[in-house]
């Protein structure tokens, strides 16, 4: 079993995680570009994938969870000793993780590829020749698919974490 210390050392990574992505995805949206998207969701990764599944891992065995028996009362999901304004944030704020994976989605056009040293967006079947921009804005999108992916489990795992290091029958 991973220690108070340790689950709130994972916490604070997730965190860093959801900041993380949450700021990457903001600068895609303003146009910005940062870093190269495989650092981007790399970091993202790093910081997440670790304490998402000892979050799911250390909650799972510290309350032998099971499905709730009324999945629209907030009891049944949220450990009792941690805060309803807590699990409401966290709750919007994976909504707002959500939303940015949606809208990219809605956005998105094509696998943007290159071939022949053009510019292309791949569609099934049908490739379309695009403009250096448009290649760009949809690779953007990929980008921000992955980045709010991996900030809504940092959300889950920060909180999840957070939740089970500050029980105190743990």
């Amino acid at each position: 079993m991973i220690s108070r210390r340790g689950l709130l050392l994972l916490s604070l990574m997730c965190g860093a995680g959801v900041l993380w992505s949450a700021t990457l995805i903001v600068s895609l949206a303003a146009g910005a570009r940062p870093f190269a998207a495989a650092v981007a969701v790399g970091v993202a990764a790093f910081l997440t994938v670790p304490g998402f599944a000892a979050g799911v891992l250390s909650n799972r065995r510290g309350y032998r969870t099971r499905q709730p028996m009324r999945p629209w009362r907030l009891a049944s999901w949220v450990p009792p000793h941690v805060p309803h304004w807590a699990a409401i944030t966290a709750g919007l704020v994976f909504f707002g993780f959500w939303l940015a994976v949606v809208l990219a989605f809605a956005a998105l056009d094509g696998n943007p590829a290159m071939k022949d040293g053009r510019y292309v967006l791949e569609d099934h079947d049908r490739v379309i020749e695009v403009n250096q921009e448009v290649y760009e804005r949809q690779s953007d999108h990929q980008q921000q698919i992955s980045l709010g992916v991996l900030g809504a489990f940092a959300v889950g795992g920060s909180f999840l974490c957070a939740a089970r290091a500050t029980d105190h029958e743990h």
